[in-house]
């Protein structure tokens, strides 16, 4: 495996983005890598500073894909970028009402009912949200075609440096990650490991978050949401297997669950992976 603090795993160094880095550096089983600045993944931009632009521009950076849903975006802010428009926005909103697990937590939230939030994040009750969730990314053939654009995004070598992201950085933008990473031939380990790294990366705000709970009295057991907030080997898990479910080869569900031809494929791995 590679270390994630050294080449693979850079961080960009966005001050309002903590968890932006790039997924460049990351060996394959035919022992090439991943080509850094290339494809990037990050939690949400919209809090983006004049510095953090100044980093985007010196990157290169011409396109960003917003995987969060219209409310988030709403909720929270649309990306900051570029005002000279060099940078261009997709929005694939990977959202259903069905798996709104925002609405539901703001809900539980609001009322500071114990009660409450103890029926729905208690007893592994937030561990099967977030599972049923990722499994949801896999089976939802709308959802899978919104996860297949951002490749076939990624795959073409006059829209990238291409940064991908979603709230977080966490759940979307790592199953995005996983799918181009396996793609790509980098092996399961490895893309654990750089799905894991969130935790590292998001330490600091997590504590915060956590201490927010606490001072305002929002929930009497903050722990409740930990595991909402961290990325758990377990949610990819259920990622994974929902594949193995449904195809008989990570292949075959790139080709026939995500609808990429080898053309695609091809392209990607050519624009991704060094010679």
């Amino acid at each position: 495996m590679t270390d994630p603090q050294t080449a693979a795993g850079r961080s960009l160094g966005l001050k309002t983005a903590v968890n932006a880095r790039d997924l460049g550096g990351y060996r394959t089983a035919d022992g090439r890598t991943v080509r850094t600045g290339v494809a990037l993944r990050s939690d949400a931009l919209s809090r983006l500073t004049d510095a953090d632009l100044a980093v985007l521009t010196g990157l290169g950076v011409r396109a960003v894909v917003d995987l969060r849903g219209m409310n988030e975006v709403t909720a929270n802010g649309a990306d900051r970028l570029p005002d000279d428009g060099s940078v261009r926005l997709v929005h694939l909103p990977v959202y259903s009402a069905e798996h709104d697990i925002y609405l539901s937590l703001r809900d539980v939230l609001a009322g500071q009912d114990a009660v409450a939030q103890q029926a729905l994040l208690g007893d592994g009750g937030a561990e099967r949200i977030m599972a049923e969730m990722y499994g949801w990314f896999v089976t939802d053939p709308a959802i899978r075609g919104l996860f297949a654009e951002a490749v076939r995004m990624l795959a073409d070598p006059d829209g990238t440096p291409l940064v991908f992201h979603c709230t977080a950085g966490k759940d979307r933008t790592g199953w995005t990650a996983a799918i181009v990473l396996t793609a790509l031939g980098v092996d399961r380990a490895t893309v654990y490991e750089d799905y894991l790294l969130t935790n590292t990366r998001s330490a600091a705000l997590m504590d915060r978050i956590m201490e927010v709970f606490r001072t305002n009295a929002v929930m009497e057991d903050p722990t409740l949401m930990m595991p909402v907030i961290r990325a758990e080997a377990s949610y990819l898990d259920a990622a994974f297997a929902a594949v193995a479910q449904g195809w008989p080869t990570f292949d075959a569900f790139l080709t026939d669950g995500l609808a990429l031809d080898q053309a695609t494929l091809s392209a990607l791995r050519k624009n991704l992976l060094t010679d």
